[in-house]
């Protein structure tokens, strides 16, 4: 099993995502003679888990199912343990877009955090690419070391347990992208021109207050950062549900309904918009906004070595 490169069966030290619904699903690491507990009863991962394909549906001990998924960097940033506040995949996605992330690109990255941004970088760099990424807090550094190397993706990433803003990244003149997410990224801006290829790699910082945004950018100027630019992103969910009008009174009716070329001698068709003429009313589909919509997370400031 590995983030990058599929497999078909479930073997013995995978990690799987046990999927209960869109709302509840997390990861377990298969392991023979282990057994996992759901509401739905016991998996066994002996008999229910290990040489069965994944994206199977495994019964438990109660009778009831869930589904086995094979593990994605989408499905481990829903899923993975925090060690620390995450990036999610509405940042993560314009995160490698604006980088200009391929196959065989090499990235630097502070701070590791809780891998979720990291496992997105490896697979979209794999497999001829690397990610160096430094972390400060050394049981954060270990811990990801070890996710990295079960995730089968040790080969692509190099951790380091150091402070950034003082010791830069370990690297020079090779990578063609850097991304920053530290309390202070205007201190790392010259490590972060040191560690870019010549010219034209690019930069990105995430920051949650303005202030910092504002920093950032005075340090970009001064190291001959180009192409300064800071973006923000919301996502706003739509609840789709059926809603009820009154008709209006434009006049005469049996000339609307002819005009309209609905069958007026049938209103209860189903699905028809005539079907509650009678009453007054007509039904249809409708896009709400959620009453309850989780607002900024950050500013994204992007910038290119000159």
């Amino acid at each position: 099993m590995s983030f990058v490169e599929y497999g078909d069966t479930i073997k013995d030290g995978d990690t799987a995502i046990v999927f209960l619904g869109h709302e509840s699903m997390f990861p377990v690491k298969v392991q023979h003679g282990t057994v996992t507990q759901t509401k739905y009863g016991v998996i066994r991962h002996s008999t229910d888990l290990i040489g069965k394909k994944y994206g199977s549906k495994v019964t438990c001990s109660k009778g009831g199912w869930v589904f086995i998924l094979h593990p994605t960097p989408e499905l481990w940033t829903m899923n993975l343990p925090h060690r620390t506040q995450i990036l999610y995949s509405t940042d993560i996605s314009i995160i490698t877009m604006m980088l200009e992330l391929k196959p065989g690109s090499i990235v630097c990255e502070s701070g590791t955090g809780s891998g979720s941004l990291s496992h997105a970088l490896i697979r979209t760099v794999a497999p001829t690419g690397h990610l160096y990424t430094v972390e400060f807090h050394q049981q954060r550094a270990e811990k990801a070391r070890e996710e990295f190397r079960e995730h089968g993706v040790e080969h692509l990433v190099t951790v380091t347990n150091q402070d950034v803003c003082k010791n830069g990244f370990g690297v020079s003149n090779i990578a063609d992208a850097v991304f920053l997410d530290i309390p202070s990224p205007w201190e790392a801006i010259g490590h972060a021109k040191s560690a870019l290829k010549a010219e034209g790699g690019r930069i990105c910082s995430f920051s949650p207050c303005i202030e910092q945004v504002q920093r950032t950018c005075l340090a970009m100027e001064e190291y001959g950062f180009t192409e300064i630019n800071t973006l923000e992103i919301l996502l706003r969910v739509y609840n789709v549900r059926t809603i009820s009008l009154q008709i209006p009174d434009l006049g005469k009716a049996a000339e609307d309904n002819s005009s309209t070329g609905f069958d007026s001698s049938n209103p209860s068709l189903p699905g028809s918009p005539c079907a509650n003429l009678q009453q007054g009313t007509v039904q249809f589909k409708s896009g709400v906004p959620l009453r309850e919509v989780v607002g900024h997370t950050g500013y994204l400031t992007f910038a290119t070595k000159s």
